[in-house]
Parts: C-alpha cells; sequence; structure tokens
C-alpha cells in the first residue's frame, strides 16, 4: 500500500524515493510487524484465555511435566503471528508483485486449515482435531495450486525445473511432475514445523533464522546484477518476497515476546502449519527447496525422528528415542527445557550458514 501511495510522489517529494527499495521496505515490514504484535499481543492473550478456558489440551502420552507446568496455556498464538504478518505485507509491498499473492495465498490457507484444528482440539479438550489424511490432503491441494501458479509466472529454463546447490546454472528437469515435487516441499516444510513446536520458543525463533536466510535469498535471486555475480539462477520479481519474508521476522520477534519460556501463548497448528507453509512456498518460488532442506535442517530432523520412531515400533516393537520428535527425547534424558531449546537454537543458526554458503560455493 505504502508503494502506491508515495513512489508516485517522489517526483515531487524526493525523499519518499526511499519507497522504491527493497531494503528500506524489508527494514519497515519488520518493524511495523513487530508493533501490531506488541500493541495487540496483551489483548489477543487475554482473550484467547477467557474464550479457552483450560487453554491448550496436553498430550496425555507427552512428557508428565508438561500436563502440570504447561496447562492452562491458551493456544492459536499463531493467528497473533498471521495478523501482524499479513498487515505488515500489505502495507509494504508492491502488491502488484504475484509472488507475494501466492505465498500469501499458502500462509492463509495453511493458517485457516491449522485454526480448526486447534479449535476443534479446544473446543473437544481432547488432543485430537482434523484428521491427520484430511489435514494433508488440503494441503496438498493448496500447495499443488500455489506451485501451478508459481510455474506459470517463471519463464523456462526455470519452469518445471529443480536447481541444484553447489552446481553452476545445474537443473533438474521435472516438468509437470514438479507440481507434485513442490506441493511436497511446502506440505513436508509445513508439518516438519509443527512437528517442532513442543517446547517454549522452540520452533518460532529456528522459523525466524530461516525466514532471515531466504530473505537475503529472495533478494539476491530477484537481483539481476547479484545473481549474476553469484552464479545463481536470476527469478525475476522474486525479490518482493524479501518483505514478506522480513514481515515474517518482525511478526516472529513480536510473538517470541510472549512466547519466551514459561510461554503466555502456543501458536498451535494455526502458526506451526502456516509459518511452515510460507517457508516452503517461498523456497519453490525462488528456486532453492534443496536449500531449504538445509536451512531448515532442524526441521527435517524433528520430523525424521517421528517417521524413524513410527517405523521402527511397527515393524520391531522397539522404540529408537525414548520419545518422539527428537526434543522430547532430550527431555527423557534429562536435559531441562531451556538447554535443549538453546541449543537446537545453534544448530539452526549453524544450518542456516551452511544454506548460505552454497550461494557461493558453485
Amino acid at each position: 500500500m505504502f508503494y502506491y501511495l508515495f513512489v508516485p510522489m517522489m517526483g515531487h517529494y524526493r525523499i519518499l524515493n526511499v519507497f522504491r527499495y527493497l531494503t528500506f521496505r524489508s527494514a519497515g515490514a519488520v518493524v511495523t510487524a513487530m508493533v501490531i504484535c506488541f500493541f495487540i499481543g496483551p489483548w489477543f492473550i487475554r482473550k484467547m484465555k477467557e474464550m479457552q478456558g483450560k487453554g491448550q489440551p496436553i498430550r496425555e502420552d507427552g512428557p508428565k511435566r508438561h500436563i502440570i507446568e504447561k496447562q492452562g496455556t491458551p493456544t492459536m498464538g499463531g493467528l497473533l503471528i498471521l495478523i501482524a504478518l499479513v498487515v505488515s505485507t500489505l502495507l509494504w509491498a508492491d502488491l502488484s508483485n504475484q509472488y507475494v499473492w501466492a505465498v500469501l495465498l499458502v500462509t492463509f490457507a495453511f493458517g485457516l486449515l491449522g485454526f480448526m484444528d486447534d479449535f476443534m482440539k479446544v473446543a473437544k479438550r481432547s488432543a485430537a482435531g482434523v484428521r491427520a489424511g484430511t489435514k494433508i490432503l488440503v494441503q496438498l491441494v493448496v500447495a499443488g495450486s500455489a506451485v501451478y501458479f508459481l510455474m506459470r509466472l517463471q519463464a523456462p529454463p526455470l519452469t518445471g525445473a529443480v536447481a541444484l546447490p553447489f552446481f553452476k546454472g545445474a537443473l533438474w528437469q521435472l516438468g509437470w511432475f514438479f507440481i507434485i515435487f513442490g506441493a511436497l516441499v511446502v506440505v513436508g516444510s509445513s508439518n516438519a514445523v509443527n512437528l517442532t513446536d513442543g517446547l517454549d520458543g522452540l520452533a518460532i525463533v529456528p522459523v525466524m533464522i530461516a525466514a532471515g536466510t531466504f530473505l537475503l535469498i529472495a533478494y539476491l535471486v530477484g537481483n539481476v546484477r547479484f545473481a549474476d555475480y553469484l552464479q545463481i539462477n536470476y527469478v525475476p520479481g522474486t525479490g518482493e518476497l524479501a518483505v514478506v519474508m522480513a514481515a515474517l521476522i518482525g511478526a516472529g520477534l513480536g510473538f517470541l515476546w510472549y512466547n519466551a519460556p514459561p510461554a503466555m501463548v502456543f501458536m498451535g497448528d494455526t502458526g506451526s502449519l502456516a509459518l511452515g507453509g510460507v517457508l516452503g512456498a517461498t523456497a519453490v518460488a525462488v528456486k532453492h527447496e534443496i536449500v531449504l532442506a538445509i536451512v531448515g535442517g532442524l526441521f527435517v530432523v524433528e520430523a525424521v525422528s517421528v517417521m524413524v520412531q513410527v517405523v521402527s515400533f511397527k515393524a520391531t516393537g522397539r522404540r529408537v528415542f525414548k520419545m518422539a520428535p527428537i526434543h522430547h527425547h532430550f527431555e527423557q534424558l534429562g536435559w531441562r527445557e531451556p538447554t535443549i531449546v538453546i541449543r537446537f537454537w545453534i544448530v539452526a543458526v549453524v544450518l542456516a550458514l551452511v544454506g548460505l554458503s552454497t550461494l557461493k560455493l558453485r
């Protein structure tokens, strides 16, 4: 909105020229999203407590201390993140950019699905919400539609291709099968973040770290000079996604204020499904799907730990981990929650640096 309001006026007021720059608008998006969270956060949490009563249902098969320490904490805090993210993006992004709308579509749809899941859990006072099969099907349909739309925005040879990191100009052509691949990236990212969201502050900081990484990637990929210098694929228009990632960072910082241990509110599936979705959709748009698996390696490990646990138990009757996802395994080993959370943050930073290194190692 600001882009349309002020850029036409820059001929009269030269200072308004700053609204043309992605760096300025990205900084504005961070601050705006953070301020929105700080401004409405206390009211939002108070309303969630009034509406939910006993708060988010705690898994009975989870760590026993959670039943005591986390009982009564409201969920659906992801709504706070999404409000700040969407409003900030609408204010600071160039709304004629179709990449922005594609990513926002995934964010809204996944957030709505997560909200329905959280609502059912609270209403039924049960850890079971929307059926897993239904949830996955809806995610695949939304993600597949978004990936198809993104493919239509891109010209050959990028259309339907996967860029291979560490190799100059290497593209793996999938054709129409890219819709399936891209949808799996988005859905996998969404559910991996969802599985990671099990301790206070555990998911939101790695999400912000990944968002910061993809902010830089989107900016570089969308700039023909930087893309040529780094020998990465130039994808016109994707630079505007830096504003979306910036808004996500600001919203995440604002939410962390209330989600830091001991959490005043949980993001719930409303937040985790949407945040994983927005990261996945952005990775597909900027042609860095494989790099997302590196940058979001923490989320990958969390998801894999669950799959390994399930397969092992069904095949042999034995569990590989004391409890899955893997952060619960460390809880069972006696690690304190803040120790697990901070060490996982450190891992997320290291993986982000590894992911960024792929931009130059060609």
